[in-house]
């Protein structure tokens, strides 16, 4: 007679079985190249959003003046001055794992302001052990660096038509080729514009949650980072933190310790200059970049529709299992 575990189990199976045969099977994001932006939103709606399905919209974003003038040459002209905040790490995982003191970390990074023409000439010394990003999230590029808005949207009309609403925040992102984002997942669907520079993305679909290993670390914050040294501190707010264990880069060592990861669905896909990626929400992501890359990304509201009460029941059989 089966057990619990065994019922569950089956039944994950089955779910993995039915989504490799009906959806996962190429294990490639679609790119399609828009020419009726009239007609986009119905379609866009209906063909991906809809579906939970990410897609990649080749040279799209081009029409944006900010493709055409954003570079470390314009920053320059228009926001030497500007203060900006900067994560700093000595590894580029900003809000990731490492090994210190003989254990595995949740680290987040070290955070300063400095002017925006120190930040770009310390992209251009590349100094080892000393890796910077723009990463400031709640819509750092609207509250932060309103001299670049006539550059670019404050939404994707397009995206606004479809989801209905208009995005909650609007980032900017640029910084070192090191700097990696670890495998995470996000409530909002995401539009995530390549300004400069190329992103790669590492994407697994929610429906994958039983192979993507969670564990629980203690949380670390680097401090007095430089080329020459670095120190970690405890947060005393975050004891600990339950985070993604493995890393996509590092792929044959997370399956020596989580062999049910090779089961995951994994696709890859560079985001070109000009290019617009649709990532859906709750869907694992892993990104990264070109030196210098530059990247807008417009985060909106995912709904807490029926997808989403699936995915919180499909949530605790993976604890309870």
């Amino acid at each position: 007679m089966m057990c619990d575990n065994d019922r569950i189990n089956a039944a994950l199976l089955t779910l993995h079985g039915e989504s490799t045969d009906l959806i996962h099977s190429h294990l490639r994001v679609p790119e399609i190249r828009v020419n009726d932006l009239e007609l986009w939103p119905l379609t866009f709606y209906r063909e991906y959003v809809s579906k939970n399905v990410p897609v990649l919209l080749k040279g799209i974003g081009g029409k944006f003046p900010a493709v055409q003038k954003w570079n470390t040459e314009y920053f320059m002209k228009v926001i030497p001055e500007k203060t900006v905040n900067v994560a700093i790490t000595p590894n580029g995982y900003a809000d990731g794992l490492n090994f210190i003191n003989n254990e595995d970390c949740f680290v987040m990074p070290e955070e300063k302001t400095m002017k925006m023409k120190d930040f770009l000439n310390t992209l251009d010394e590349q100094k080892e052990n000393y890796v910077c990003y723009i990463q400031k999230q709640d819509s750092n590029l609207t509250e932060d660096f309103t001299e670049l808005l006539p550059d670019i949207e404050c939404e994707i009309d397009w995206a606004s038509k479809a989801f209905d609403k208009t995005p909650n925040a609007v980032n900017f992102w640029m910084g070192d080729e090191r700097a990696i984002t670890s495998m995470h997942k996000d409530p909002y669907e995401n539009i995530y514009c390549v300004i400069d520079g190329y992103k790669d993305f590492i994407l697994i679909p929610p429906m994958d949650l039983p192979y993507v290993p969670y564990k629980e670390f203690p949380v670390k914050r680097y401090k007095n980072v430089t080329p020459a040294n670095f120190e970690v501190e405890s947060m005393t707010c975050h004891n600990s933190l339950t985070w993604i264990a493995i890393d996509p880069l590092n792929k044959k060592e997370s399956l020596d310790l989580y062999p049910q990861f090779e089961k995951a669905h994994i696709y890859n896909v560079r985001v070109q200059k000009g290019d617009i990626l649709y990532l859906p929400s709750l869907w694992f992501h892993h990104v990264q970049q070109s030196h210098k890359c530059i990247a807008v990304n417009y985060c909106y509201d995912m709904d807490f529709d029926i997808k989403y009460c699936y995915y919180k029941m499909l949530e605790r059989l993976c604890n309870f299992n």
